[in-house]
């Protein structure tokens, strides 16, 4: 849960219970906020001049990465210990193939509690998880259970959890796919679970509207994969100031793709091709 911002919390017990924000800099972002923060209307990825606006009591501190993989390893070793197929997603979070944990751990939502509690013992945050037949339930569940909570969706229970949601829970479903939607009267995934395969394709193309009619019925057939290799591997750098001069930008997007490189090369995979992608983003709002 706001993971970054608890492990600062972890730090500095005596911000407990206050807004914090995670990050910096005049045009730096948000990088994690606890959830008194986010209830100002504060997010990440936000500017931090909008979330100063918006949280001025808040206590900003800047990122620690070496002790967030610290905890993240700590966390991930309490999942491998029960079990070994566990695909992390990100440093706070992961899908755990729980089936054959059974027969020594008790059920799934009984594991759920045992992980809860063994990391807020040992690592002194909390999480929240979701149980489910699938890995997209599991997510939906996790997201509903937060903050410092435990959720179970049984396989009988899965159109009573799924079908009140609006459509833009769905995995692909973007502001524009929402908008379409909705010009077809669809704006739960209850009113999508109804409607013919065909019709779905038709308006949405093949791929999308069979993808589309597949999770609003709960049906998602991907498996835990754990060790994964990384689909992408980037490096960034957010100005204080900004930067319009074009040598500038120019030797930093080659410091970056070095940096870059340098990762790929250390991970044995110096023979990819890489592409470089820029975002310049205006902070002035």
């Amino acid at each position: 849960d706001a993971f970054y911002a608890s492990v600062e919390v972890r730090r500095h017990p005596e911000l407990r219970g206050r807004p914090l924000i995670v990050g910096g800099g005049a045009c730096g972002v948000v990088l994690s906020a606890t959830y008194e923060a986010r209830a100002a209307g504060v997010r990440s990825a936000m500017p931090m001049r909008r979330a100063r606006r918006l949280c001025p009591q808040a206590v900003v501190v800047p990122p620690r990465f070496a002790d967030y993989a610290e905890v993240s390893a700590g966390v991930m070793a309490v999942f491998r210990s029960v079990t070994p197929l566990v695909e992390p997603l990100s440093l706070d979070e992961a899908f755990l193939d729980v089936s054959g944990a059974g027969r020594r751990l008790g059920r799934p939502a009984w594991i759920g509690e045992w992980l809860r509690a063994r990391i807020a013992d040992e690592q002194g945050i909390t999480c929240s998880v979701g149980v489910a037949p699938t890995k997209f339930l599991a997510k939906l569940a996790s997201s509903a259970a937060k903050p410092d909570g435990l959720l179970v969706v049984p396989a009988g229970g899965v159109a009573a959890f799924l079908h009140p949601l609006p459509v833009e829970a769905l995995w692909g479903v973007g502001e524009r796919t929402a908008e379409q939607l909705r010009r077809l009267g669809l704006r739960t995934v209850g009113d999508l679970a109804a409607q013919p395969p065909a019709a779905l394709r038709r308006a949405l193309g093949e791929a999308a509207g069979s993808h589309l009619h597949e999770l609003a019925h709960g049906r998602d057939p991907r498996r835990v994969t754990p060790d994964e290799p990384d689909k992408s591997v980037g490096a960034e750098e957010t100005f204080d100031t900004d930067v319009d001069d074009h040598e500038v930008v120019h030797r930093e997007l080659l410091r970056l793709a070095e940096r870059t490189a340098a990762r790929l090369r250390a991970a044995g995979q110096a023979g990819r091709t890489v592409s470089i992608k820029v975002r310049f983003a205006d902070f002035s709002t």
